[in-house]
């Protein structure tokens, strides 16, 4: 029935008056836990900030005004809790506990977040860290909502921060790198924040010193290099980066700290994360190391520690070990020691004693420990794992994972269950959220529901399992059943509303719908399979003809639309289920009537209604849209089904939609987090929670509560899970709702009744319990099959084989191999018979191909006739094509790759070179000669040599004029003739010695006039220069010496073609003496003719050549002119002719006549006794003709061996000569290398200058711009002084009036009561004088505080205060008056009085903040003196760098070329040290050895007769020794013969007929025994030699990869150095010309000092000239010798 519109109105108006309220929220904490008091614990959880009562374990929540919470802190003293949102411009929020008032907001200057917030615990200050973009720390006073001070930390990623307990001026704060000591300087009412940097110690916990690079100065000095630099001088570096410059090496690691607490004394204790426990002195910054990590063995004892931790548990002491080799994650510091804990599992306590530490181990809870807290009185300790919070018992069981999902258990008033990503089901009562029971089942979960029908949850797996868990009794729950439906994961469960089917889900679209009744144990019934994935599903139930509609959301990603699949479950499903499904489970077409549906946008979620209605999330855009289903016709080809309503979600991000029980209310949400409940008929929105938040992830499910009045939503990363309930002004909708489910009840309970009762005589489900071995038959039939051949086995067979496992077998598997075993009985005998039948055939084949090997070979037939698979062999034939032509392409682009880099190696090494490399070898000799390879030189290039060039004749032309006029000489010469000695000028000298040139390039090719002397190099440009020059040279000798190799190279070609030319008359030689000799023949090499290695011969190709078609065809066409060609000029008449009649010549040579034999008489067999006279005269003439032949044959004979050696004679002298040429030019190229191994030394020397000059004009940049830094600062620190002194005085003055209105206040007091008698006034002096005594801290002894009750000091100073007001009053008591004293005197001067003692206080609170503002000018004025000095410091290294600068410029390296033997210096070093040494003249050396050389000579000459006297005295001694050895050797050669034993070797060689042979038959066989040795060997060699070209060539690939790389390295570099000077160039425009204007001055101020400089040396030039010429007079002259 349709609702009225009155009655619609109103459902409407209280719809839009209606909203939702957290009823309570579950979630765990993560490491932000804190105590608001001495009884209550808070932490935040999602949205929500959850505050626990330890004692009744009741829970508040407090829910974010806007959003995530961000950072959280805690103050137990105060009873405050401060937080902050993730939004734009986070506000920190301030509330009180336990009103949770909203005291204050805090407004910062932080854009995106705040990361850390900390409270004092001295004073109403607050500190926060701001994450990206300031990186701002700042600190509040939060009680007066005032900013006091903020400082930039940019890029620092801090991890915690904490306050100082004993001073609020201090605070610390670390990141993983880093600790930092913050001071809060305070002046007055201003505040500065000072950073202090601590100095942490290596990863082994030694020490680093560390000092600053930029201004440290090394210890040692190289005199020959130059000055020693820093290292960011020589990186280049000018700016701030050049302070904190190190190089790599350089780098030691330090600890990376990960927890921090304060000590009673105001140490800072760090925990690190490689295991050791620092203290750092926070005045001194000195750092110690209190524990050293080291191994040790797990624990085996565990102390025991009562359930609630007080001051007397905490005295106790444990077993004493040390930390294990863990990081430390967990610390606090109580009064008996500090606390520790990290990933080992364990608290230890470290307790001093004496003067050092000892560890001992206190819990292990055998989970790494994240935080440990202490209550603000001491007396509980909060430890936080990674699991479980525990404060001596389990606090908060949580889970090590987010909550996947939640549901209502059936009837959904009462309890409902929570499912956790790792497995773990959480059971909770509905009312206030507790926790009433858990269970885990060890497996990743993905979806969880709750049966109507019964008690019973479904949970559904990662592994594709479903477990089906009885909550009858929520207490103890546990697990009854559980399937294996597939090996993909379950993606979604769902119960229809009347509890009969479960339906799940599965990956690659499988949908299992199973059997919900514990009764019929939760039966499979069957599956289907849709076309895609499956996004989400919704039923639909009708109550009259248990009839279920199932309808599953499909986006396939090839139409990019949703697709809707609709399908039905009748009842006879479950009543005869056989009928329903095939043999392998799959649901039939005609039962379940499959609808399919193609909508118009793609959706995320969709949910369906009774009357069609269908509600569609889109994921691309964020609305809702309305699908009416009901009267679209289903056709074979789905069309496009377009949304009647299309509505804006006000949502972002993907979401999903779920529709309450009644189906009234449309609820959405997504990933910002918010809840919107709608409609369902007008798509109005009417109520919304945002209980979740974006930066969580948002919302992951949603569950209405069958009666719809809570819902459970949990969020995707923040760990929370919220429970949401009704609060509206009318209460009709519920009222419709709660009628609805119990008219829904009412059906379902007697199915609740009966199917509870079934559940609770279920027996618990065990792993062991279910048999998953395969059945005797299964075995039988798997070792049947594998007994049979393998060519029988079939493919069902063989699938059936691999399906019997040991494992756990799937439910579609099962299925599977039931319908195989079917299928095997019921075709059991057809099997055989098709088994027979081709047992025959393949006998039959096997025959004829038997029969067919005994044909003849014309008769036979192709193998592959006899195929009966002609498909599968042209299957096979088209695989082979298709792989023979991918090897092909393979191959192809391998080439073209090859080719590339040919092409690409080619032009840079070989096209790219005007003088190509080659080598030149001698013919006899081992020596090779290789030429140098040349480029062209540029244009650039040779620009710039030319510039270069007329530079220095512009030079020499302009010193010759400066000369002139500074020695006073004639006018000049006319333009024509000073051009004339210009060019001379730059000729090469004469006159100068080799010695000071430094080389013999000008012997070699090189022009050394236009260098510049060696002395003169003193400016950067004359240095450029002079390498551009030197340069030319080292060309000019590589192409003088290169002409020479061409000369000789043509040489050797001539020489070459002479050889062959003679070779072949040799050959003709060796032919007509029937001489076997080798000739030799030259030829070039390879390195010799390098252009042979580009081309490729035939001969190098091992393969065989690939013909294309084409060139087959080709080839074989040439192949038959060919044979064509030579049959023809076989049938040559004219040429058979000429063979037959003159042996194939027409003219007789002199050899051939003399190779020809005379043939004898035929009479010559008979016996010369019966020769006739005829025939003896003609044997006669026959053996003169053979003896004129014979003489004429070794006439012959002889020419021609001595023609042959002659030739011989001739090669030889030819190619030595050639050789000693070779020689001459290797000599030539050694001298060469020597030549341009000078140059290049004087080049790297220049460079080298160049590079240190660079260094120093960087470092001087680098000194004036911390100069100049240090001015600002300077400035600054000026004027900070000023303002505190300006203020100090400003506040002294208004102190000093205060004091002398306090003195005029007790001066006064005898004039205002002059009225009073004067014994009265001595008594009321003495009273006004009387101050009450003042309050003494009480000392708590018994609290476990280590840093004591010390509050803030505005609070100390108002107790103090209030205490002495109270004081006053009592002294105020008219008891006290003096007798005789009247009341209203007495109240005059008690009113007096009190006005003296609030000057007092005022003055003395005055003193104190003076005494801070002076110690605060104090600092500031000590800042101000350390810019000073460190200004100073700068100053004295700039003068110290222009020392080492100007001496750098005039200390030139100069380089001589000295003889060997000319040096005169002992040296042991490999670089002699010339400091001591002296340059001579030659001549005076050749004078000494003169004098030497004679004097030598006559000593020679006395030794030598002395030798000769003594030679013969030895000769007698010799003679007399010899004869007196030979007596004794004869007389020993009489005594060894008389005792002479004869011995078997000797009796052998006496024996033994041939003792020679059988030695050498032993020789033999030893040599034998070698030769296979040396056999063995070389095969080894060969081995190793190939497998060392294995290696070879894998070097040259990584050479060549190498090199690839390195180009692309120096493309990089040079974009690098091009941004670097465009970025320079941008940015420093006006310091480089100040600098440039600056350096002009300089030049200026140089050149006029260099001016004078010159002029004074000239004159003392001509002075000692002058002087020389009068000395000359009375001496000889010594003129020079050349060498």
């Amino acid at each position: 029935m349709e609702p009225s519109g009155a009655d619609e109105a109103d459902r409407l108006l209280t719809a839009a008056a209606a909203r939702v309220e957290v009823r309570w929220v579950q979630g765990f904490p993560s490491r932000n836990v804190g105590f608001v008091n001495h009884e209550t614990i808070c932490y935040p959880c999602g949205n929500y900030i959850l505050f626990v009562d330890l004692e009744t374990k009741k829970k508040t929540v407090l829910p974010c005004p806007s959003g995530r919470v961000g950072a959280f802190a805690v103050n137990g003293a105060s009873g405050v809790v401060a937080f902050s949102d993730q939004k734009l411009n986070p506000v920190i929020y301030i509330y009180t506990f336990p009103g949770l008032i909203n005291w204050r907001e805090l407004k910062g200057q932080a854009q995106l977040d705040y990361t850390l917030l900390a409270f004092s615990y001295m004073g109403p200050y607050l500190a926060s860290y701001s994450s990206v973009p300031e990186f701002a720390l700042s600190v509040w006073n939060w009680q007066e909502n005032v900013l006091l001070c903020s400082k930039s930390q940019l890029g620092m990623t801090a991890t915690s921060l904490s306050f100082n307990p004993l001073s609020w001026h201090q605070l610390c704060m670390s990141s993983e790198s880093s600790i930092t000591i913050w001071n809060i300087e305070r002046s007055d009412e201003e505040h500065h924040l000072k950073p202090k940097p601590v100095q942490l110690p290596a990863e082994d916990a030694s020490q680093i010193f560390n000092q600053n690079p930029f201004f440290s100065h090394p210890d040692t000095q190289d005199a020959y290099y130059g000055p020693v630099l820093p290292n960011s001088a020589i990186a280049g570096l000018i700016r701030d980066e050049a302070l904190l410059f190190r190089p790599k090496d350089d780098i030691q690691p330090s600890v990376h700290p990960t927890v921090h607490c304060w000590s009673a004394t105001s140490d800072l204790y760090v925990g690190c994360e490689e295991g050791c426990i620092l203290v750092i002195n926070s005045e001194t910054l000195e750092t110690s190391l209190l524990h050293q990590k080291f191994p040790t063995e797990r624990r085996q004892t565990i102390v025991q520690i009562s359930p609630m931790i007080s001051e007397a548990s905490l005295k106790k002491e444990g077993q004493e070990e040390g930390l294990a080799q863990s990081v430390v994650l967990a610390m606090a510091f109580h009064k008996n020691g500090l606390y520790a804990a990290g990933s080992d599992g364990v608290v230890h306590m470290c307790q001093p004693k004496d003067s050092f530490y000892t560890m001992k181990n206190y819990l292990d809870v055998s989970e790494p420990i994240t935080s440990l807290v202490f209550s603000p009185d001491y007396s509980r300790l909060l430890v936080e794992t990674e699991k479980v919070r525990e404060e001596a018992v389990k606090l908060l069981d949580a889970s090590s994972s987010h909550f996947l999902s939640a549901d209502f258990l059936t009837p959904g008033n009462k309890y409902c269950v929570s499912v956790a990503i790792s497995g773990e089901v959480h059971f909770w009562l509905l009312e206030d959220g507790t926790c009433i029971s858990k269970l885990s089942l060890n497996k990743q979960a993905t979806a969880l529901v709750c049966c109507p029908s019964s008690h019973t949850v479904a949970v559904g797996t990662k592994t594709g399992h479903v477990h089906f868990i009885d909550a009858t009794k929520v207490n103890t729950p546990r697990v009854v059943h559980r399937v294996l439906l597939t090996h993909f994961p379950v993606l979604c469960l769902n119960y229809d509303e009347g509890g009969q089917y479960l339906i799940a889900g599965a990956a690659e679209g499988h949908i299992f719908i199973l059997d919900a009744r514990p009764s019929k144990l939760f039966q499979v019934l069957g599956y289907l399979v849709l076309s895609s994935e499956v996004l989400g599903l919704s039923t639909v139930y009708d109550k009259d003809t248990e009839l279920v509609e199932v309808m599953a959301l499909l986006c396939p990603a090839d139409i990019r639309r949703a697709r809707l699949e609709i399908f039905c479950l009748p009842s006879t499903l479950t009543i005869d289920n056989d009928e329903c499904v095939d043999e392998r489970g799959l649901l039939k077409e005609n039962i379940i009537q499959k609808q399919q549906y193609e909508l118009d946008y793609p959706l995320s979620s969709a949910v369906r209604q009774k009357d069609g209605t269908i509600y569609g999330y889109c994921s691309h855009a964020p609305f809702i849209c309305k699908y009416n289903l009901a009267s679209k016709k289903i056709l074979k080809d789905p069309t496009v089904v377009f949304s009647e309503e299309r509505i804006q979600s006000n949502q972002s991000g993907r979401g999903f939609l779920s529709l309450s029980p009644n189906n009234r209310w449309l609820a959405s949400v997504a990933e910002d987090g918010v809840l919107f409940i709608r409609d369902a008929a007008t798509l109005e929105t009417f109520a919304q929670a945002h209980c979740h938040s974006y930066q969580g992830g948002g919302i992951r499910s949603l569950a209405f509560s069958k009666d719809g009045q809570s819902m459970l939503i949990n969020g995707v990363e923040d760990g929370a899970l919220v429970c949401l309930k009704w609060k509206m002004a009318g209460d009709d909708d519920i009222k419709e709702a709660d009628e609805y489910w119990q008219s829904t009840l009412a059906v379902l309970n007697n199915s609740i009744y009966s199917e509870n009762n079934v559940l609770k005589s279920m027996r618990d489900w065990h792993v062991a319990s279910k048999s998953i071995l395969p059945s005797s038959s299964e075995k039988g039939h798997k070792e049947k099959l594998q007994r049979q051949p393998s060519v029988e086995l079939t493919d069902e067979d063989e699938s059936f084989i691999n399906s019997v496992s040991i494992g756990e077998m799937t439910w579609m598997k099962q299925k599977i191999q039931k319908a195989i075993e079917e299928e095997t009985k019921k075709f059991a005998d057809k099997k055989k018979e098709l088994k027979k039948g081709i047992k025959s055939l393949r006998k039959t084949i096997q025959e004829m191909m038997h029969e067919n090997e005994q044909v003849p070979e014309i008769e036979k037939l192709d193998q592959q006739e006899f195929n009966l698979d002609a498909e599968e062999q042209e299957r096979l034939q088209l695989e082979s094509e298709q792989e023979v032509a991918r090897v092909r392409k393979e191959i192809e682009m391998e080439n073209l790759a090859n080719c590339y880099l040919r092409d690409v190696l080619k032009q840079q090494c070989w096209d790219s070179m005007s003088v190509k490399g080659r080598a030149i070898k001698c013919f006899h000799a081992a020596y090779e000669v290789k030429n140098y390879p040349m480029k062209e030189r540029g244009k650039e290039e040779l620009e710039t040599l030319e510039k270069v060039l007329q530079l220095k004749k512009i030079e020499c032309a302009d010193l010759k004029i400066r000369k002139e006029i500074i020695e006073f000489q004639l006018p000049t010469v006319s333009s024509k003739e000073e051009g004339e000695k210009v060019e001379e000028d730059v000729v090469a000298d004469e006159t100068t010695p080799i010695a000071l040139i430094g080389s013999l390039s000008s012997q070699y090719g090189g022009d050394t006039a236009v260098l510049y002397p060696q002395m003169d190099l003193h400016t950067r440009e004359q240095k450029i220069n002079q390498i551009i020059l030197l340069q030319d040279i080292i060309y000019r000798v590589k192409t003088a010496f290169n002409k020479a190799f061409d000369i000789v190279a043509r040489q050797k070609e001539q020489e070459i073609a002479r050889v062959k030319e003679r070779n072949l008359r040799i050959q003709e030689i060796l032919t007509q003496l029937d001489l076997q000799e080798e000739v030799w023949e030259p030829t070039l090499t390879d390195d010799e003719i390098p252009e042979r290695v580009l081309t490729v011969q035939d001969s190098e190709i091992k393969v065989e050549k690939y013909l294309t078609p084409q060139q087959r065809a080709k080839a074989e066409m040439m192949a038959k002119l060919e044979m064509q060609r030579r049959l023809a000029a076989q049938d040559n008449a004219r040429q058979r002719a000429l063979n037959d009649m003159m042996d194939g010549v027409l003219e007789v040579k002199k050899e051939d006549i003399l190779k020809m034999e005379i043939p004898p008489p035929p009479f010559i067999s008979k016996p010369d006794t019966l020769w006739s006279e005829e025939e003896k005269k003609i044997f006669k003439e026959y053996e003169k003709k053979v003896k004129e032949l014979n003489e004429e044959r070794d006439k012959h004979r002889k020419i021609l061996e001595t023609e042959l050696k002659k030739l011989q004679t001739a090669i030889q002298e030819t190619t030595q000569s050639f050789d000693d040429t070779v020689c001459k030019l290797f000599e030539k190229k050694v001298k060469s290398e020597m030549v341009i191994c000078q140059e290049e030394l004087k080049i790297n020397s220049l460079l080298y200058s160049l590079l240190l000059d660079e260094e120093l004009s960087t470092r001087e940049a680098g000194l004036h711009y911390f100069l100049e830094k240090k001015r600002k600062e300077k400035l600054s620190t000026a004027e900070a002084v000023q303002i505190a002194r300006r203020q100090v005085d400003a506040y002294r003055e208004t102190y000093d009036n205060l004091v002398a209105e306090d003195k005029i206040l007790e001066r006064g007091f005898r004039k205002e009561f002059s009225d009073v008698p004067m014994h009265l006034i001595d008594q009321l002096f003495k009273l006004y004088k009387r101050r009450p005594r003042a309050q003494k801290m009480k000392m708590h002894l018994d609290t476990a505080n280590p840093y004591g009750d010390r509050p803030g000091s505005a609070k100390a100073y108002k107790d103090a205060l209030d205490h002495l007001m109270r004081a006053m009053n009592e002294l105020d008591n008219p008891e006290n008056m003096p007798e005789g004293l009247d009341l209203p005197v007495w109240e005059r001067f008690c009113s007096a009085r009190r006005t003296k003692v609030e000057s007092e206080q005022l003055v003395k609170r005055k003193a104190l903040t003076l005494a801070e503002m002076q110690a605060f000018l104090q600092r500031r004025i000590e800042d101000d003196e350390k810019i000073k000095k460190d200004i100073d410091n700068i100053f004295s290294e700039v003068n110290l760098l222009q020392e080492q600068k100007m001496r750098f410029q005039l200390d030139l390296t100069v380089q001589f070329l000295l003889k060997q033997g000319q040096v005169e210096l002992e040296s042991s070093e490999l670089i002699p040290d010339y400091t001591d040494a002296i340059l001579i003249n030659k001549s005076v050396i050749e004078e000494l050895n003169c004098t030497i050389r004679a004097q030598g000579e006559k000593k020679i000459a006395s030794m030598v007769e002395c030798k000769d006297f003594s030679k013969g005295i030895f000769q007698l001694e010799w003679e007399h020794k010899k004869m007196k050895m030979q007596m004794e050797d004869l007389n020993q050669k009489a005594r060894d013969i008389q005792t002479l034993r004869v011995s078997k070797d000797r009796q052998l060689f006496l024996n033994v007929l041939n003792y020679d042979s059988r030695v050498n038959h032993q020789v033999s066989v030893l040599e034998q025994t070698l030769g296979v040795m040396d056999k063995l060997h070389k095969e080894k060699v060969k081995k190793c030699q190939k497998i060392i070209k294995d290696l070879e060539k894998r070097i040259s690939l990584k050479e060549q990869a190498n090199y690839k790389l390195s180009l692309e390295l120096q493309e990089m570099l040079v974009s690098v150095s091009e941004r670097r000077h465009i970025f320079e160039a941008a940015d420093t425009q006006p310091a480089s010309e100040k600098i440039a204007k600056e350096h002009y001055q300089d030049i200026v101020q140089r050149r006029r000092l260099v001016d004078l400089a010159k002029g004074q040396a000239q004159e003392i030039a001509i002075l000692q000239a002058e002087v020389a010429r009068l000395r000359m007079k009375t001496f000889p002259a010594l003129y020079e010798v050349e060498y």
